[in-house]
């Protein structure tokens, strides 16, 4: 059964059409990379696969099941873009607050949240207040909370805005390491050079269709170009191609 499954979603935001007629499957343990241009659909999508909003068409499943379900969510690691966070929190309270709306015990916030804050480099600012933090930190801190109650799923909304050459390759590993686990990573992003990294498989998205998708060394070619090259070949055609994986 694949992770997420979207069949012929369409959205649109009064004569916007901000989602066209997508279909697009996940893979359990594979890493998709999401990527299109500002303004391509690609947060619209997110919010979909987390019942925030409703396709005006079509049909969204994670997991199994509808994205609205109890049962999902709690199976779904959420990472906005622009994360807000209350600013007279230190970073421990801040993952025990998340811990609890997830029905964590204390002791398994504590346990997970202290590996977390290490794993993500902000052991040494653990104790400070959030409104101290950089942009950067910031980032870093939502990744541990998205991880913080082991989801099996990880959605990622442009995850490496703010961070620095260390943290990208602290955030590459971890990313990694998700999917030795067995975890599915869902991750929209511009960054074309980290997403050729990482990703099992691309999908690119051009004013809310799907414009490819398929794995790298596939969409690729002979040629062996590599991803920003595909990025810009692909956003000037007019016509969609699924590539095998």
């Amino acid at each position: 059964m694949d992770t997420i499954v979207i069949q012929n979603v369409s959205k649109r935001f009064g004569n916007t059409l901000a989602v066209d007629n997508l279909s697009l499957a996940v893979h359990p343990g594979e890493i998709l990379g999401f990527l299109g241009t500002n303004g391509a659909g690609k947060t619209t999508t997110i919010k979909m696969l987390l019942g925030l909003l409703s396709p005006d068409s079509g049909r969204v499943r994670v997991l199994g099941g509808d994205p609205c379900a109890p049962a999902a969510r709690s199976r779904i690691g959420y990472m906005p873009e622009t994360a807000t966070y209350y600013p007279y929190l230190n970073l421990r309270e801040l993952l025990f607050f998340y811990g609890g709306l997830c029905g964590m015990t204390r002791s398994a916030v504590r346990a997970r949240a202290e590996m977390l804050i290490e794993r993500v480099g902000l052991g040494a600012a653990a104790g400070r207040l959030l409104r101290t933090y950089s942009k950067g930190m910031l980032q870093r801190a939502g990744i541990a909370q998205a991880l913080l109650h082991d989801p099996d799923l990880l959605i990622l909304d442009e995850p490496l805005t703010g961070l620095d050459p260390l943290a990208r390759i602290h955030f590459r590993d971890m990313i990694l390491d998700l999917r030795e686990q067995g975890k599915t990573v869902f991750f929209s992003s511009h960054e074309l050079s980290e997403a050729e990294l990482i990703c099992d498989r691309v999908a690119i998205l051009k004013q809310g269709a799907l414009v490819v998708c398929g794995a790298m060394q596939a969409i690729a070619g002979d040629g062996g170009q590599n991803l920003e090259r595909v990025f810009l070949k692909v956003l000037e055609a007019d016509t969609a191609r699924e590539v095998p994986a």
